[in-house]
């Protein structure tokens, strides 16, 4: 009994240690199809020969006109993708849950609607992982407990309409996509303005809102569904709000971003990202 017994225990350690060496050095599947994704990109966005011009802002709200003129991007070339990485970013798990920090890095295309997004954290002590995609119309948000454990996949419509009215919230990061084809305007004052966006049979709009500076500071929308952990799903409206802006290679970026839920008991500002750190391809 005392030699089955020591059998089973060396078992049981080995199969311990054999898990934990394989916790250790297996890439996770969020950070390896990540790492492909941005292969990738950076294979297939290529600098455009176009720049900005006054002339092609003739007709559009004066507000968004003096997003281009002030911000320093007439003249300049016009981009083709973008990355930005959000550091040490605080982030709520949701209504009453608890706030984790998050490395925070997406891609954003301007020829078409496609955007992906890398979170990197730790939850209870275990590193978690999350994967957010839109690409040719379809929009998915997955995360991974310990590297391997799913715990959510979310697909469906709602995730594909969210997808795309976050790809139009960031149009003026990426700002060839502002001034794509793909997005209307209608001036509401002399600060705001309604952006609308239709692509892959979907429609989505919200309201833009600019300093007397040019400088875009918000986004507003009631197009994106609040998602919770367990899977439930609220018409909740959304703003995005950027800010800290500086002067990068002779146009004007945003240094912070943050995101709040509109909840009916409260707002929840649930992503707070500073000293972000914008690439423009």
């Amino acid at each position: 009994m005392k030699r089955k017994t020591k059998m089973t225990i060396l078992i049981l350690l080995s199969v311990v240690l054999v898990a934990f060496l394989a916790f250790l050095l297996v890439p996770s599947r969020v950070k390896a199809r990540f790492a492909a994704i941005e292969r990738t990109f950076l294979e297939t966005v290529h600098p455009s020969d176009a720049v900005f011009t006054a002339e092609e802002l003739q007709g559009y709200p004066q507000a968004v006109r003096n997003f281009y003129i002030q911000g320093g991007y007439i003249g300049k070339q016009k981009m083709s993708g973008l990355k930005a990485y959000f550091p040490d970013t605080p982030f709520s798990l949701g209504v009453g849950k608890p706030m984790v920090t998050i490395d925070y890095t997406q891609l954003n295309r301007a020829d078409r609607p496609e955007r992906y997004a890398r979170i990197s954290s730790r939850i209870y002590g275990l590193p978690f992982e999350g994967l957010d995609a839109f690409s040719e119309g379809k929009g998915s948000m997955e995360g991974y407990l310990a590297k391997f454990f799913r715990l959510f996949n979310q697909r469906g419509d709602y995730m594909d309409k969210a997808s795309l009215v976050t790809y139009l919230a960031e149009a003026f990061f990426l700002p060839s996509v502002a001034l794509s084809g793909a997005v209307t305007y209608e001036e509401i004052d002399e600060l705001h303005v309604k952006a609308t966006m239709k692509a892959y049979g979907m429609e989505v709009s919200g309201i833009f809102t600019f300093l007397e500076n040019g400088e875009m500071v918000s986004f507003t929308t009631d197009d994106r569904m609040a998602a919770s952990f367990d899977g439930r799903l609220e018409q909740i409206p959304w703003t995005a709000q950027c800010s800290d802006y500086t002067t990068v290679g002779g146009i004007r970026l945003p240094g912070r971003l943050k995101a709040t839920w509109h909840y009916p008991e409260g707002d929840l500002l649930y992503f707070d990202g500073k000293d972000v750190e914008i690439t423009l391809f």
